[in-house]
């Protein structure tokens, strides 16, 4: 048996930038951590032939192709495990819609799993590659590349998508207290609203392909990455609200959907309540808040929004990991 475990993650700026209707004309860029929200894998042998797949439902097949999960049919294919398999999942947080990342986390985590299971060790730059593969080329997501990358790594990185599909992945350097200030002056909040972000990636992979002013927005939120990654490099928080706060400006003008007359209302009682800058993560309209303000402000702010439910989180140094195995 093998389980493995796959950190969540949050992104402070530069999503969007990471579609290959942008990176693929120029570099794209995201600041990212990972966080002590996770999920995890348990891949075990099984007594029969069939292969079983435990998630929301439970598949029951003779043979891969059988398969209803697109992932899990695909990363079999990958490391060309055919039978005899039991496959099973337990996330820390709802697994769909959420905008903490969490198809690209189940991806990564799955083939650390699965390629353990079969006796190989494959590096972090491995897996983020072929998670990416197997939900944008196999599976046809309209999705980006950072999700995978994070998941895979861990950490608090700077990440870099090029044109020519290669990804840099740059651990971002300040002193251990800067960090633990960033994480005490963050609030992350569930809105309770879960979607579907598939209809609004290809709404703004269309945005981005015909309208040159949403690609000036997309430029822009990829500066604010390389201005976030000086800033924390210099251990200075001074500008983090601001920055975070423009690129929700920004981002929000990405897709009709990224945000709602529920989203602006909470979003402007959390900034008179005194948080300086915010975003919805994820694709957008819906699933988690993340505020940042001074610590003497968040009883305010929790406060100004009762209706949602604080999260704390942590942010988590390692990507994907085997943390179990036993051998039979």
């Amino acid at each position: 048996m093998i389980i493995s475990r796959t950190p969540l993650r949050i992104s402070f700026t530069g999503g969007g930038t990471d579609l290959p209707a942008f990176y693929r004309h120029e570099p794209g860029a995201v600041v990212s951590t990972a966080i002590n929200k996770y999920i995890y894998i348990t891949v075990n042998e099984k007594f029969d032939h069939q292969i079983r797949a435990s998630y929301s439902i439970t598949e029951i097949v003779d043979r891969v192709d059988d398969l209803k999960h697109q992932l899990i049919r695909e990363a079999l294919r990958l490391v060309n495990r055919q039978h005899a398999i039991e496959i099973t999942s337990i996330s820390d947080i709802p697994s769909q819609g959420t905008g903490l990342g969490s198809s690209s986390t189940y991806t990564v985590g799955l083939l650390n799993a699965l390629y353990a299971f079969t006796g190989r060790f494959v590096g972090a730059e491995r897996l983020a590659r072929e998670a990416c593969y197997i939900e944008i080329e196999r599976c046809g997501a309209p999705i980006g590349k950072q999700d995978q990358y994070i998941a895979a790594f861990g950490g608090l990185q700077f990440i870099q998508f090029n044109p020519d599909e290669t990804v840099f992945v740059d651990p971002i350097i300040c002193r251990p207290e800067t960090k633990q200030r960033l994480q005490r002056r963050l609030i992350m909040l569930y809105t309770g609203i879960t979607r579907k972000t598939n209809d609004l990636l290809r709404e703004q992979r269309e945005n981005t392909e015909r309208d040159d002013n949403r690609r000036q927005h997309l430029r822009r939120m990829a500066a604010l990455a390389h201005d976030l990654r000086v800033a924390l490099q210099n251990d200075d928080l001074d500008a983090f609200g601001e920055i975070l706060h423009e690129g929700w400006l920004r981002k929000r003008e990405l897709a009709s959907g990224i945000t709602n007359p529920l989203i602006d209302e909470w979003y402007a009682r959390a900034r008179a309540a005194g948080a300086v800058g915010g975003k919805i993560l994820g694709a957008g309209g819906g699933g988690f808040l993340l505020l940042y303000a001074l610590e003497d402000q968040h009883e305010a702010i929790r406060a100004a929004l009762p209706e949602l439910r604080y999260v704390p989180m942590q942010f988590e140094p390692q990507g994907s990991k085997i943390i179990y195995v036993e051998e039979t």
